[in-house]
């Protein structure tokens, strides 16, 4: 199904983020291309990508995913201080802050998002982000193809996140 294919797709991620992420997908999610699709706040599902990490793990929900081009729109709730080691991504990748502060670093700039901004990072550009100590963020994200996490460093561990916020 769609979202075995996408999720087989989350290389780097760890084992249990699978099974967790899989389980925050939408039941809203629309299987066909050409049909709308509405998905209240209160209906979202979401989920820890890293359980390990308890409560501190960032929450994901996906929204829908394409079933031709596996395009994908979802958010992330990322907690206060918190440290999203350097990566990137096989497709195109847009975020757009809905809620808090978020940090990026892009081919060596870095800046500081604050609610109501966007930015784009093109496929395979390593970045990394961080929310402020005092603050978290929401962040609604689309994928112009299937979305996954390669790690430039290999799989963090809790303390390559934990408490590492700007």
């Amino acid at each position: 199904t769609i979202r075995i294919a996408m999720f087989c797709c989350l290389a780097g991620m760890l084992p249990s983020a699978f099974a967790a992420a899989q389980s925050a997908m939408s039941a809203g999610e629309s299987t066909h291309a050409n049909v709308p699709l509405n998905v209240k706040a209160a209906d979202a599902k979401w989920g820890p990508i890293f359980p390990d990490l308890g409560k501190r793990s960032p929450k994901i929900t996906i929204l829908r995913v394409d079933p031709v081009t596996h395009a994908t729109q979802l958010m992330i709730q990322v907690p206060r201080n918190f440290h999203v080691p350097a990566h990137w991504h096989s497709a195109n990748e847009t975020h757009t802050v809905m809620k808090g502060t978020f940090i990026i670093e892009c081919d060596g700039k870095r800046e500081t998002l604050p609610a109501g901004s966007f930015n784009y990072v093109p496929a395979t550009m390593h970045h990394e982000a961080w929310t402020p100590k005092n603050e978290g963020a929401t962040l609604f994200i689309t994928v112009d193809g299937a979305w996954d996490i390669n790690w430039v460093n290999g799989t963090p561990k809790a303390s390559d996140m934990l408490g590492r916020g700007k």
